[in-house]
């Protein structure tokens, strides 16, 4: 079982650990992790593992059995021995990229205003796919929408909630796709703004910033048909 750090403070960039598992397939479980896993769209974390005699690449991060955290070493190599203590560090600067941008999808999904039926987070493209069978979405006006909300510099925080809770609440859950994020069976909610002035409540897992102006400039790409009945909004991070 790994403790996941990045819940605590998604913040850290090095950190102890020490190795409880390694799988199958070679991958590496440490007691806590700083790794973010792929999931609800947003890639895995890199970076790379440091012990006494030895150090290792990390190339992505997945999940493994039960509430098991995997680092997948960016090529074959000896890895550290069960129970070695080792300093993990991420690379900084391709998850603070992944936080700007899942928090700027957030708050296009609020702009937006429909149902979301799939997404994925980039460190400088991210897409929103949403249920809409009307005319497409106004490009400038959503991006006006969008810079406001940035500008605005809003408070990202998260909380929890219980099952049954969000049971008697289904409006926070804005996709089917995807599983509340879990957290000792309560579920974690990321809220942007105040509990007084809200714009964004929904389950997520993922790492965020904590206030909105640290996502800096986005632009609205390319507004795609997607079938009948969905349309696909891409995110730009501005000079990536």
């Amino acid at each position: 079982m790994t403790q996941p750090l990045f819940r605590v403070d998604a913040y850290l960039r090095s950190a102890p650990g020490r190795v409880i598992d390694h799988t199958a397939e070679g991958g590496i479980v440490l007691d806590v992790s700083l790794f973010h896993p792929t999931g609800g769209g947003q890639p895995g974390d890199a970076g790379r593992l440091v012990w006494d005699g030895g150090g290792i690449d990390i190339a992505t991060t997945v999940r493994g059995q039960g509430s098991d955290i995997v680092l997948v070493p960016a090529e074959p190599a000896p890895l550290p021995v069960i129970g070695t203590r080792v300093t993990q560090s991420l690379v900084w600067d391709r998850r603070h990229r992944l936080m700007r941008m899942h928090t700027a999808l957030h708050l296009l999904s609020a702009v937006l205003a429909r149902p979301v039926a799939g997404g994925h987070v980039g460190t400088e493209k991210s897409r929103l796919d949403i249920e809409m069978e009307d005319a497409m979405p106004d490009r400038i006006a959503v991006g006006r929408a969008l810079s406001a909300l940035i500008a605005g510099d809003l408070p990202v925080t998260a909380e929890v909630i219980g099952a049954d809770d969000l049971a008697a609440r289904p409006a926070l859950i804005r996709t089917a796709v995807a599983r509340p994020p879990r957290d000792a069976g309560d579920i974690r909610l990321i809220r942007i703004g105040t509990a007084d002035a809200t714009v964004d409540l929904q389950p997520c897992g993922g790492t965020h910033v904590a206030t909105t102006a640290e996502i800096g400039q986005i632009e609205i790409g390319k507004i795609e048909r997607k079938g009948r009945t969905h349309r696909r909004v891409y995110l730009h991070l501005a000079g990536a």
